[in-house]
């Protein structure tokens, strides 16, 4: 994301409170970007999917679709009086995630604000919540808004992984920490690194082929891991100019320290880059980003590299 200039945020058509808006507003005021307010509907009885399609079900989903964008309209209104160039738009368009998807590629989107609540594993794991599949598919930078009080000088932490042990490339991580750093300038926010390493990992890789009973130095072991880790981890803060006391390395597992460092911290946004090596394994694309957003305190940020390319195809799902 080289500048912000257009911002979508997806607004939920059930509830009153609209989380979404209130930071898109706000990262559009101190950024100077336009903002597009986006309500994406379906509903399969107006569809024409189960019956044969009518005037009188087209006139039904017009209408939908109208009520809508009054309802954006009436969100709009205060916005455009505070200085806020706001546009908006109602689509009928499904699945939800794709919808959301296809009109951000459309509408040019340099960032996605949406709206996140708290989802059972039995939902995430079938993967069925528009959360999840947008973390896997948005290609523009996602912010999912927990509904929380914001601080007037925001905590960012951006988690990255500097010896690329989970299949990200070594761009991604300098990406989070651009980003991060170039949305903080403009809210006269604050940039903390982040990286924690699972020291399990070396000891298991040291028995994998200890046939007989052998006598490891398990120590050592560990001790040149966190050697190994803090190199590169250092290496790359200082590259990007983050001093020591905003660079934190932690020895544990990510879904586990991250939120606890956030909540430390008092992160107000927790920044995570999501990368599959191949087509096969875009399913469990974001795998560690989704296991951390149900316990961390703040929202979440999820950078995709540049050449990642969506699966959802382009063109709106238009009923039969």
């Amino acid at each position: 994301m080289n500048e912000l200039k257009k911002i979508l945020a997806v607004i939920d058509p059930t509830v009153a409170d609209q989380p979404a808006v209130k930071r898109a507003a706000w990262l559009a005021k101190h950024s100077g970007a336009e903002l597009e307010l986006l309500v994406c509907y379906y509903n399969e009885y107006l569809s024409g999917d189960r019956l044969f399609d009518s005037p009188s079900l087209e006139k039904a989903r017009d209408e939908v679709i109208e009520n809508h964008e009054k309802h954006l309209e009436t969100l709009a209104q205060p916005l455009r009086a505070d200085g806020i160039v706001v546009k908006t738009s109602a689509v009928w368009d499904h699945p939800l995630y794709e919808g959301i998807v296809r009109h951000a590629i459309e509408y040019g989107a340099d960032i996605v604000v949406k709206d996140t609540h708290h989802h059972s594993a039995v939902t995430r794991a079938l993967l069925t919540n528009t959360d999840w599949n947008l973390i896997r598919t948005c290609p523009m930078p996602l912010w999912l808004v927990k509904p929380r009080e914001f601080s007037a000088q925001p905590v960012f932490v951006a988690a990255i992984d500097p010896m690329h042990q989970h299949d990200k490339p070594a761009a991604l991580d300098d990406e989070l920490l651009h980003v991060s750093k170039s949305i903080a300038e403009k809210v006269d926010g604050d940039v903390h690194a982040f990286h924690s390493y699972d020291p399990r990992i070396a000891v298991a890789t040291a028995t994998a082929n200890a046939y007989i009973p052998v006598s490891l130095p398990f120590d050592e072991i560990e001790q040149q891991m966190h050697e190994d880790h803090e190199k590169r981890f250092i290496e790359i803060t200082e590259f990007h100019k983050i001093d020591a006391d905003h660079a934190h390395l932690v020895a544990g597992l990510a879904h586990e320290e991250l939120p606890l460092i956030a909540e430390k911290l008092k992160a107000d946004v927790v920044v995570m880059g999501a990368v599959a090596r191949n087509r096969w394994k875009r399913l469990f694309i974001g795998a560690t980003a989704e296991r951390t957003l149900e316990h961390l305190p703040c929202d979440l940020l999820i950078i995709k590299p540049d050449w990642f390319q969506t699966p959802v195809e382009s063109g709106a799902h238009e009923a039969a």
